[in-house]
């Protein structure tokens, strides 16, 4: 007997296909007209549709550029190894690959297209199409993922959308109440708190192709904590680290919606997320594309941030941007992540219950800069030493711990043996320098002030 679920949101009941969903922002809007054109073409639902493609990418087609998963366009039609529902778009509407990864209207089409293929083998006839609640089982097979669990949580999401409505982009859906038959999805069991690390997560294995089995901490020291953004969804992503193609997985993942948390490594074992990192991290994975801020929602945050400081206090690590860091920090790494949208501020103030200073003494003097010594300034600062290898630069920033964002008095300098003082002195918000002199072979004094507390070093670091 086929089971189903409800999903309540607005004040709308559930009407027929809404392919007749004319105004005057469609008649004026080139999306919303490939909207209304491809659900018309292909005997699909439109609010569906727009649905589908809001759960999938907020309806930002990325300029034709793949997702993590090899996904293109506002409806993610997909070309992996073990998916090639952009191939097939191309077959059933005769448009060219090159036009379905980039061209909007294409890409709504092939994703209509392929949408009514599913609905075509499963058996749902003209009546059955008018019932958005009997599109379940077609959207669940239009995400081609691993298992029927990641199925439903794709499913499940489309679903919410629709519940909830959509408004961008000048396209519009109306929030409704939809009843989804879940057919064989219905029963899916959720995985057991007592398989995760972190307490209320859920658990999904990712393929063993992505992972190496190890006994962390013991066998190697988790000091630091990577944030990524997916490139893609939390259904596709979880589907991704199931497929041994993929050769990439995360510890976590966190969905933007509402902050649900998946673990898909255990954290004795090492993920393969950061290159060189992988032994001594934990990797949180992040929904959303680095370059749309609209997935970076608060819940997602707070529930980041508190898997982040549950992590941090288990192994001891620091809550600070040295030891939390962004992809793009990692060393040997050539990814973005987690991008310019992301909050670093908002994210250490709610991992650490405070306000964090979102800088750090790498990010302050630049590529290729560690840091070889360093100073507590009492409780208003740090100032930190660094040097650079291949070019025999030293460099010193004052990090400021109190009075973040309001401009205070803090100092830094670097003085090299035989050569006049460099300082930055003034007024400053997060920190002061990067003061850089060339100092190979030479010793240095280095030092600064943030607060009432200065330091001043002799001369050291010789050579």
């Amino acid at each position: 007997m086929k089971s189903k679920i409800l999903i309540v949101a607005g004040l709308l009941a559930l009407s027929g296909t809404t392919a007749a969903h004319a105004s005057t922002e469609t008649a004026q809007n080139p999306l919303a007209q490939a909207f209304d054109r491809a659900a018309a073409a292909y005997d699909v639902p439109r609010d569906l549709l727009v649905a589908l493609a809001y759960a999938e990418s907020r309806l930002d087609g990325h300029r034709g550029e793949p997702s993590a998963s090899g996904g293109y366009g506002i409806m993610h039609l997909v070309s992996n190894p073990t998916a090639k529902t952009l191939e097939q778009a191309a077959k059933l509407t005769s448009k060219p690959v090159a036009a379905l990864k980039s061209d909007d209207a294409a890409n709504v089409l092939g994703g209509a297209a392929v949408l009514r293929a599913e609905a075509d083998a499963l058996g749902l006839g003209a009546a059955q199409r008018d019932d958005l609640g009997r599109w379940y089982p077609a959207v669940a097979a239009y995400a081609h993922a691993a298992n029927d669990a990641t199925a439903r949580i794709y499913a499940d999401a489309v679903y919410e959308t629709l519940a909830a409505g959509v408004d961008a982009r000048g396209v519009q859906v109306k929030p409704r109440a939809v009843q989804p038959d879940q057919g064989e999805y219905a029963e899916q069991p959720r995985a057991l708190a007592a398989a995760v690390d972190y307490p209320g997560a859920l658990w999904v294995a990712a393929n063993s192709a992505n992972y190496a089995v190890s006994s962390r901490p013991s066998s190697d020291r988790i000091d630091r904590i990577v944030v990524h953004v997916m490139q893609g969804t939390y259904a596709g992503s979880i589907s991704w680290f199931q497929n041994p193609a993929a050769k990439s997985s995360s510890h976590y993942l966190v969905r933007s919606s509402d902050g649900q948390i998946t673990q898909m490594v255990r954290e004795k074992d090492r993920a393969f997320h950061a290159k060189d990192w992988n032994r001594r991290s934990v990797g949180i994975e992040h929904e959303g594309f680095v370059d749309n801020a609209s997935w970076f929602t608060d819940q997602m945050y707070r529930a980041s941030a508190a898997l982040t400081r549950n992590i941090a206090d288990r192994y001891g690590i620091p809550k600070d941007r040295t030891h939390i860091v962004g992809h793009v920090e990692v060393p040997g790494n050539d990814h973005t992540d987690p991008g310019p949208h992301w909050d670093w501020a908002k994210y250490m103030s709610y991992v650490t219950g405070g306000s964090v200073n979102p800088h750090t003494p790498e990010k302050v003097c630049g590529s290729g800069f560690k840091v070889i010594d360093s100073a507590a300034l009492g409780t208003a600062g740090t100032v930190y030493l660094l040097y650079n290898t291949t070019t025999g630069n030293n460099c010193v920033t004052t990090i400021k711990r109190t009075s973040l964002g309001t401009a205070t008095a803090t100092s830094a300098y670097l003085e090299v043996q035989g050569s006049a003082r460099k300082t930055d002195s003034g007024n400053f918000s997060y920190y002061a320098g990067p003061v850089t002199a060339q100092a190979a072979g030479k010793c240095v004094k280095w030092g600064g002030k943030a607060g009432s507390s200065t330091y001043d070093s002799p001369f050291e670091h010789c050579g």
